[in-house]
C-alpha cells in the first residue's frame, strides 16, 4: 500500500514537472491598415512579445506615417502564413 501510494505521488510530481514547462510563446504581430474603411489592405509592421508592445509600436508607426487619424492597426497572437490563401492566420486580433 505504501509503495502504491510513493509511487503514485512521484508519477504525480514527474508529470506535472513534464507539461508545466509547455507554456506555448506569444508573438504579437502588428499589422497597419492605412484606410480604417478597408481592412483587406494591410502592412506587418512587426513582431512583439507582448500585446502592450505591439499596440505601443503601433500607434508610433501611425503616427510616423501620418495616418493616426484615418488608418488603424490591429495585433495578432502567433500569426502564421497560410501559403494557400496568400494570407496571415493568427490565433487572435486584438486592438
Amino acid at each position: 500500500m505504501k509503495k502504491t501510494l510513493l509511487l503514485s505521488v512521484f508519477m504525480s510530481i514527474i508529470l506535472s514537472a513534464c507539461f508545466s514547462g509547455q507554456v506555448k510563446d506569444q508573438k504579437w504581430t502588428s499589422l497597419i491598415y492605412p484606410d480604417k474603411e478597408n481592412e483587406k489592405r494591410s502592412k506587418k509592421y512587426g513582431v512583439f512579445n507582448s500585446l502592450e508592445q505591439c499596440r505601443e509600436e503601433s500607434k508610433k508607426e501611425l503616427i510616423r506615417l501620418n495616418l493616426s487619424e484615418r488608418g488603424t492597426y490591429q495585433c495578432g497572437l502567433n500569426c502564421k502564413f497560410h501559403e494557400g490563401m496568400k494570407l496571415d492566420i493568427c490565433e487572435k486580433l486584438s486592438k
